[in-house]
């Protein structure tokens, strides 16, 4: 759990140290299990769609499922208040990932999601209005779910782009794929 207050220190609840233990081991005795093909095939979806190996392997093997489209909060697009188009940065990794993961957004008011849409077509298959800062849990699920259910896209094979730590509380709350941090999506030095 992360929020106001939150230290981000271990988990003080009964069994941390037994949870950590178990998956440590478990992911120990996955990795050598792996056939070499399909460590190749999964080298390859990760170069893909632009992303560290470990990245996309952590994701993989956490839902057992691969990538099938990212959702990016306005922040992680570089949106700021009120505007609608994206940096040239930005948009040519978007054009990267066409084809690879359906591209999601999810925009703050004021800005419009029709708007972003209009705005660079073809970058963005759906766009929707973000929660709000102060939404509450529930309210923070069924934004994100209704937005995803439109498009028929699975949760765990989403995987949140975000740039704040509220947006990354997205992704427990609708229960998606993952979570990576705009800098790992956006980066030069991380898509090379």
């Amino acid at each position: 759990m992360s929020g106001i207050g939150h230290n981000n220190g271990p988990s003080m609840e009964p069994g941390f140290g037994f949870r950590k233990l178990a998956w440590t081991k478990a992911r120990r005795e996955l990795l050598p299990s792996l056939p070499l093909e399909v460590v190749r095939i999964h080298v390859a979806r990760a170069k893909r769609l632009g992303l560290p190996y470990k990245t996309y392997a952590t994701i993989r093997t956490t839902t057992g499922h691969d990538i099938v489209a990212f959702l990016f909060s306005g922040n992680a697009l570089d949106l700021r208040r009120g505007q609608v188009t994206v940096g040239a940065d930005v948009a040519a990794r978007l054009t990267d990932l066409a084809g690879a993961a359906g591209r999601l957004a999810a925009v703050y008011a004021p800005a419009r999601a029709a708007d972003v849409l209009a705005a660079q077509p073809g970058l963005l298959e759906a766009a929707s209005a973000a929660p709000a800062f102060t939404a509450t849990w529930r309210d923070t699920c069924d934004t994100i779910r209704g937005a995803l259910a439109e498009r028929r896209l699975a949760r765990d094979g989403v995987v949140l782009v975000a740039a704040t730590e509220v947006e990354r509380g997205w992704c427990a709350a609708a229960g998606l794929g993952g979570v990576i941090d705009r800098g790992v999506m956006f980066d030069a030095v991380a898509v090379a």
